[in-house]
C-alpha cells in the first residue's frame, strides 16, 4: 500500500467517484448526483474553496485505489475562530488499521506543514456535512448529510483521536401519530400576540432579498455556535441556487415583527435522498424524469436551519416559526428529520423535547493535537 497527493485529473476522478464503489453493496448508502458530487471540488462552482487551501490523497494497493483523505484548512474561518485548526474530510477506508493509519498520517503530516495546531473532523467543503455517524444506522441519509459503516469511528480512536462534539438529531411521523403538543399551540398563541409576530412563507419572486435575510439572521444569531464561520456572500448565493432546484415554499418560512422586519426562518428541505436512491448518481437518461415526477410526491423532510435574530433568542419565536411549518407541511404521512442539533445546545434540545420529536441519530466530530517536532 502507497500514499499519493492527487495531482492528475485522472486521480481527481478516482478521488471522486471512489464511494461507488465502496459503498455498491451498502443498502443504506444514497449515491449522489456525480455532477454535484464534481462542483464540489470546482472553484468555478463552490466559493467555498476561495478561502480553503486543501490536498487531497488516496491509497493504493498494486495501483488499485482502495482509500482517500482530503486535508485542508480554512482561512476565513480560522481568522474568525482565532484558531490554526486543520481539517480532514471525505475519509475513506478499508476496515484495515494499517490503511487507516497511513491515511490519518497523510492529513496530519500536510496540516503539520501548513502550521496547524490541531486536526478536527470530518469536515467537508458543503455546509453542515459534518462528522461521523456513531448511532442511527438503521435509515439511509437524508440530503445533504454523511453516512459511513461503523467501523470508521474505531478507526478516528486508534488513531488518538478524541470527540469534540457530538451532533444530535431527531424526528417526527406522521404515520406514529405525531402531533405537535397542545401546549405548544397554547404557548405560541401567547406569543404571537405579545410580540405581534406573524409568519409568512419565502417569497419566490423575491428570492434574493429573502437570501439575505437568512445571511444577516444567520451571521447574526449563529456567531457563538461551536463550529460556526460567517457565510460570505458568494457561498450563500451558490446555496441559494442549488437549494431554489429543490425548495417548497412552504417548507421555507420567515417571522416578522409588527414593522414587518424578519426576525427568524426555518427551512425544511424535501429529501430528495428517496428519489436519489433510484438513480445512481446519474441525471441522465431518465434520472432528471425521477426526480421531476417524485419531488413534488415527497412527504420526507430534513429540517435543515432554523435561527431567530439574538433580541428575541429566549422568547418562543423558534416554537412559534416551528408550529407554523408544521401547519404548513404536515399530513397523515410526514416524515421529518431534525438534521442536526449541537448536544450542547440545551435550550433547542429542550424545545425539541418538549414538541415531543424522537431522537434518532448522533454524529461524532473528532479532534488530534498535532504535535511538532
Amino acid at each position: 500500500m502507497k500514499i499519493y497527493p492527487v495531482l492528475s485529473p485522472a486521480d481527481y476522478k478516482k478521488f471522486i467517484f471512489l464511494p461507488y464503489t465502496i459503498y455498491r453493496n451498502d443498502p443504506m448508502w444514497v449515491p449522489p448526483l456525480r455532477m454535484e458530487l464534481k462542483s464540489q471540488f470546482d472553484r468555478r462552482k463552490n466559493p467555498t474553496l476561495d478561502h480553503t487551501v486543501y490536498q487531497l490523497f488516496l491509497l493504493k494497493d498494486n495501483n488499485r485505489v482502495i482509500g482517500r483523505i482530503a486535508a485542508f484548512y480554512d482561512t476565513l474561518a480560522n481568522d474568525f475562530w482565532k484558531k490554526d485548526i486543520g481539517l480532514f474530510g471525505y475519509y475513506e477506508c478499508p476496515d484495515d488499521p494499517v490503511a487507516s493509519g497511513m491515511l490519518m498520517d497523510a492529513a496530519t503530516g500536510w496540516l503539520r506543514e501548513k502550521g496547524m495546531k490541531c486536526m478536527r473532523g470530518p469536515w467537508s467543503f458543503v455546509s453542515q456535512e459534518w462528522g461521523l455517524v456513531l448511532e442511527g444506522f438503521e435509515l439511509p441519509p437524508v440530503i445533504m448529510s454523511p453516512h459511513n459503516p461503523p467501523f470508521y469511528n474505531e478507526h478516528m480512536i486508534a488513531y488518538g483521536c478524541q470527540k469534540v462534539k457530538d451532533l444530535l438529531c431527531y424526528y417526527i411521523s406522521g404515520k406514529e401519530g405525531y402531533r405537535i403538543p397542545e401546549r405548544i399551540l397554547t404557548l405560541t398563541d401567547h406569543v404571537a400576540r405579545r410580540y405581534g409576530v406573524t409568519v409568512r412563507r419565502v417569497n419566490m419572486k423575491r428570492y434574493g432579498e429573502d437570501v439575505q435575510h437568512v445571511i444577516d439572521i444567520s451571521n447574526h444569531s449563529m456567531l457563538q455556535n461551536w463550529g460556526y464561520a460567517p457565510v460570505t456572500d458568494a457561498e450563500a448565493d451558490a446555496m441559494a441556487r442549488d437549494l431554489k432546484q429543490v425548495i417548497r415554499p412552504e417548507g421555507v418560512l420567515f417571522a416578522e415583527d409588527r414593522q414587518g422586519k424578519p426576525i427568524g426562518f426555518i427551512i425544511a428541505l424535501p429529501d430528495v435522498n428517496t428519489l436519489l436512491k433510484k438513480v445512481n448518481g446519474k441525471l441522465f437518461p431518465l434520472g432528471w424524469l425521477t426526480l421531476l415526477l417524485g419531488l413534488p410526491k415527497l412527504r420526507s423532510y430534513r429540517l435543515f436551519a432554523l435561527a431567530v435574530a439574538p433580541e428575541y433568542i429566549g422568547k418562543g419565536i423558534d416554537s412559534l416559526i416551528y408550529r407554523a411549518l408544521y401547519e404548513s407541511l404536515y399530513t397523515s404521512d410526514i416524515w421529518m428529520e431534525i438534521n442536526y442539533v449541537l448536544e450542547d445546545n440545551h435550550p433547542m434540545n429542550n424545545a425539541i423535547a418538549k414538541l415531543n420529536a424522537k431522537p434518532l441519530r448522533r454524529y461524532r466530530i473528532y479532534e488530534k493535537e498535532l504535535r511538532t517536532g
